[in-house]
């Protein structure tokens, strides 16, 4: 365990560490009217349960650390092919939220399969490219894992959570495009696909009615927010007005005004407008910025990692978690139909900030591999 800590990616970890307290925090600003008003619970009860699902993520993320890489591959067959189970489970006896069936309802918390498909699939991803040079120049054996990801796509599109499966694709493809497949394949596989992809979006906007509910038609509508703030505009105003009263320093930890019910769960998809709002412009800043110190320690492992397996289980890492924030920002922003998707860090969530805490120790596991091959090298 000693080499473990002392391979560990340090500013990697710390950073980690600030934005989860920051988080913690700002989750029990943002939540604690609703939790009294809207569901008649105590105040603190999203803030505990968050920090529960913060001490279970940090007990997963010693226990990843513990295993090499290479075994990762026997967990994620089996892993995936629960995940696939699940998500087709849910749909059956499934919790509605948000009229999508994403959700094991199990009383005091709720299951949110999709959310671990997204690191198994990164995991299964890395392995399997990895174990012989067939599975790259094999047309099969190439696209295999690629046909099995479209099914556990089409499964959360079903549901239906478009957020989820826009992001599930794009880490998919990403990690098609990293991988050393043979050109052949990988040129006619991203033509064909770029071509379905675009019959894919010409019939959802003829016939999209038939295909996406109407509150996801909806969404597709998020210019000038304000101006529909009596119809599907008024979270995304009501995110520029709490971005406006923070202006630079904020109104203070917890003097929020849009979290008086005028955002729905201000502790989920919208706490970033909460934490402008209550700390300022300034903060907002600030956690940007350590995201993106976060991202580029990842990359710089993933760079560093002497073999493919490691170097595309942090890059696969590195865009999960970008578009998770990229999405999150650009949705509350009105830049982008908002889609349901939670900010890395800072968001209320078991499910989320369990995969979150397990991909962050997938990376660690990496820069320790690192570290101990270059001290065999010495």
């Amino acid at each position: 365990m000693r080499k473990i800590l002392k391979y560990m990616d340090k500013p990697l970890f710390f950073a980690s560490m600030i934005l989860f307290i920051l988080g913690l925090i700002m989750v029990f600003s943002a939540s604690n009217v609703t939790a009294y008003m809207s569901h008649a619970v105590s105040p603190y009860n999203y803030f505990l349960k968050q920090a529960a699902f913060l001490l279970i993520g940090f007990i997963l993320f010693f226990f990843i650390l513990k295993f090499n890489t290479k075994s990762y591959g026997v967990f994620s067959w089996g892993l995936l092919l629960l995940s696939i189970a699940s998500l087709v489970l849910v749909l059956f006896i499934g919790a509605a939220k948000n009229k999508a069936i994403s959700w094991f309802d199990l009383g005091p918390i709720s299951i949110q399969p999709s959310e671990f498909a997204k690191v198994i699939t990164v995991v299964f991803l890395a392995n399997y490219y990895d174990t012989g040079k067939d599975r790259l120049s094999s047309w099969g054996k190439t696209l295999f894992p690629i046909a099995v990801c479209a099914l556990v796509a089409g499964l959360i599109f079903i549901q239906p959570d478009l957020g989820t499966t826009i992001i599930y694709v794009a880490i998919v493809g990403l990690i098609f495009l990293v991988e050393p497949i043979q050109k052949e394949i990988k040129f006619k596989t991203i033509f064909i696909s770029c071509g379905l992809l675009f019959l894919a979006v010409m019939v959802l906007l003829g016939t999209g009615k038939g295909l996406l509910l109407e509150r996801q038609m909806e969404r597709f509508d998020y210019s000038n927010p304000c101006d529909k703030i009596l119809e599907n505009g008024s979270q995304v105003c009501n995110c520029y007005i709490a971005i406006n009263n923070g202006g630079l320093t904020g109104v203070g930890l917890g003097n929020s005004t849009q979290k008086y019910l005028y955002l729905p769960e201000p502790y989920t998809d919208f706490i970033f407008a909460i934490i402008v709002e209550e700390l300022g412009v300034i903060t907002g800043v600030f956690i940007i910025l350590m995201y993106i110190f976060i991202l580029f320690r990842i990359l710089l492992i993933g760079r560093k990692s002497p073999n493919n397996r490691g170097a595309v289980l942090c890059y696969g890492i590195a865009v999960y978690i970008f578009l998770h924030i990229a999405i999150n920002l650009l949705g509350i922003m009105g830049l982008m139909p908002l889609t349901g998707v939670p900010l890395p860090f800072m968001s209320y969530g078991g499910s989320f900030t369990i995969c979150l805490i397990a991909a962050l120790a997938i990376v660690q596991r990496v820069s320790v591999e690192n570290g101990l091959l270059q001290e065999k090298k010495k």
